[in-house]
């Protein structure tokens, strides 16, 4: 056991919620659940405990693997994976982030994208890996739920998905969010945290803007890709 790395071939879910969702969602690719000594049973716990049963996953119950991994004291399950691949789904909306650069954010933008029922995730390299354990906590288990995959470069995911309409948040657009009417599949597109997207994007599909006061330069990142899943798929719900 030593911390994750980005080579690894194994990632971890730190703490019972996610590793219930990792069993749910993805049971194929679990190699073992590690419990605190300090656990205590209750019907959660019982419940990981017949999943691993039923699919002949080890359950190891050992201090070490919480010490090497999780710095929360409150942490007591955690769930051992097999990073696996994904393909994005043909004619359904999609979120594509370029060069996203935060763990974190990563995480809370797929957790919101389960929200709103958007299941299909593009990044454009150089991006955040998916499998860092700060995404996938951050993400609250949400990435077992998405469908996700790399690209080298923005126009190799135009070549993949030719179909979607293509919508770039950039501060230079002229289209407010409140007027833009979002065509399916659409494909709501997103800078990096620091840089946002470069103005060539001025010239893909309809650059969307989300006015807000002249006090802050920008909305984070999160917040914005969350105002815009909400406006795209508000008739849903």
């Amino acid at each position: 056991m030593k911390r994750y790395k980005k080579n690894d071939n194994v990632s971890y879910t730190l703490g019972t919620t996610l590793t219930i969702e990792l069993l749910k969602e993805k049971i194929e690719y679990v190699r073992k659940v590690y419990f605190h000594t300090k656990l205590e049973q209750n019907e959660v716990i019982q419940k990981i405990e017949v999943l691993c049963k039923k699919h002949n996953i080890p359950i190891e119950k050992s201090d070490k693997p919480f010490n090497i991994l999780s710095q929360k004291e409150n942490c007591f399950v955690i769930g051992e994976f097999n990073k696996f691949d994904t393909e994005l789904e043909k004619n359904k909306n999609h979120v594509v982030l370029v060069n996203p650069s935060n763990s974190g954010n990563l995480g809370t933008i797929i957790r919101s994208m389960v929200g709103f029922g958007i299941t299909n995730l593009a990044i454009i390299s150089p991006g955040v890996d998916i499998f860092d354990v700060k995404t996938v906590r951050a993400s609250m288990g949400a990435l077992f739920s998405i469908n996700f995959e790399y690209f080298d470069s923005f126009l190799d995911y135009q070549d993949h998905y030719q179909n979607n309409n293509l919508y770039p948040f950039m501060l230079q657009a002229n289209k407010k969010i409140t007027n833009t009417k979002f065509q399916k599949p659409f494909s709501l597109i997103f800078g990096n945290e620091a840089t946002g997207l470069p103005r060539d994007f001025l010239r893909v599909g309809t650059s969307v803007i989300i006015p807000h006061s002249k006090n802050i330069d920008s909305l984070n990142l999160t917040i914005a890709a969350s105002i815009a899943m909400y406006e795209a798929t508000k008739e849903e719900f």
